[in-house]
């Protein structure tokens, strides 16, 4: 269950330096534990077991179930209970965008289960002076695997509330050690179209493959993840495993899945929605409630599930509800134009 907060907290993202964000992991968790009002953490290995009973089992390699059963269950949760209910397991995995699959939500679920996710290997490379390919399991090994429930707020107007495992793409990023040229974070996605049908159709709007990119202060930020599990088992194939990103103050298509490419680079990189359509998808892609989508209103979301007799329209908030930790990332920017 999620925990209510007793009462905001008084630490915002101009106190926290970058050193705090990406040296000092004691610095780190302390820092989380003040993380804005809607924000907490909680001890709840106990609860968290039971809200996931009824979560299949996967099928995670042995190094992989190692990392999820010494997570540290001390989740950051949403302060409303309420409003911010868990979407449940089947909607969270058969609802999904994943274009190399198939453009319907339940294309991913149907078609996912031929990516093969063992062995896999990611390449950390450009501005870094400890780049290489790194078989997963050693890119992560360093790290001890965190339990995240945050916000995803689609641009298509949906939202769900989602419980991720992973570490924070921070320390990825520390243990490359960035030139001081690297300005930006590019993502790449698989490329294998005998695995994923979507990237052989001859409908396929997207240039292969798919590219995401953060500016370095996004990456860097204690909220933004690289997710490897949800719902207390490791990430199914539709939801982008075995490595996505997750940034949370962000609409969904940012949130980059199934990585082999991890480069820091000087030059801000195109996305690829912002290749196929630069007046509608932008570098940032910031959840913001008063800017538009030429197709959607951004005012509100249905928070999924929903149902025909109640559709659980809630308003959007600035940041997807984490303005307190991230508005200071883009102060003196004007957001309409930076969308």
């Amino acid at each position: 269950m999620l925990i209510k907060i007793a009462k905001p907290s008084d630490l915002h993202e101009s106190d926290v330096t970058p050193e705090s964000i990406y040296l000092s992991r004691r610095r780190f968790m302390g820092g989380m534990a003040g993380l804005g009002a809607g924000l907490a953490l909680s001890g709840h290995a106990q609860a968290a077991a039971e809200d996931y009973s009824d979560v299949p089992e996967g099928d995670a390699p042995g190094w992989l179930k190692e990392k999820i059963s010494d997570a540290k269950w001390d989740a950051i949760t949403p302060s409303d209970p309420e409003k911010d209910k868990l979407a449940p397991f089947d909607d969270a995995s058969q609802y999904n965008n994943f274009f190399e699959f198939g453009t319907d939500k339940g294309d991913p679920a149907r078609h996912a289960g031929s990516l093969e996710t063992q062995p896999w290997s990611v390449v950390v490379d450009g501005e870094v002076n400890n780049g290489g390919r790194f078989a997963l399991e050693d890119l992560v090994k360093p790290s001890q695997f965190e339990e995240r429930i945050y916000r995803l707020r689609c641009v298509e107007a949906w939202s769900m509330v989602i419980p991720w495992l992973g570490i924070p793409l921070a320390e990825i990023i520390k243990r490359a050690d960035p030139t001081s040229k690297a300005k930006y974070v590019r993502f790449e996605t698989l490329v294998d179209p005998d695995q994923m049908r979507g990237q052989r159709s001859s409908f396929s709007i997207i240039d292969w493959p798919y590219v995401e990119g953060l500016r370095l202060d996004e990456a860097m930020h204690p909220l933004t993840i690289m997710a490897m599990g949800m719902y207390g088992r490791e990430l199914p194939n539709q939801n982008g495993a075995p490595l996505r990103l997750v940034v949370p103050w962000k609409y969904g298509f940012k949130s980059i899945k199934s990585i082999v490419r991890i480069s820091l680079v000087e030059e801000q990189p195109v996305n690829s929605w912002q290749q196929i359509a630069s007046d509608e998808y932008g570098f940032y892609a910031n959840v913001n409630p008063n800017v538009d989508h030429p197709r959607w209103s951004q005012a509100t979301e249905r928070r999924l599930p929903n149902t025909l007799f109640n559709s659980n329209t809630i308003d959007t908030r600035m940041f997807n509800g984490y303005e307190d930790e991230v508005a200071e990332l883009y102060a003196g920017m004007d957001l309409r134009k930076h969308y």
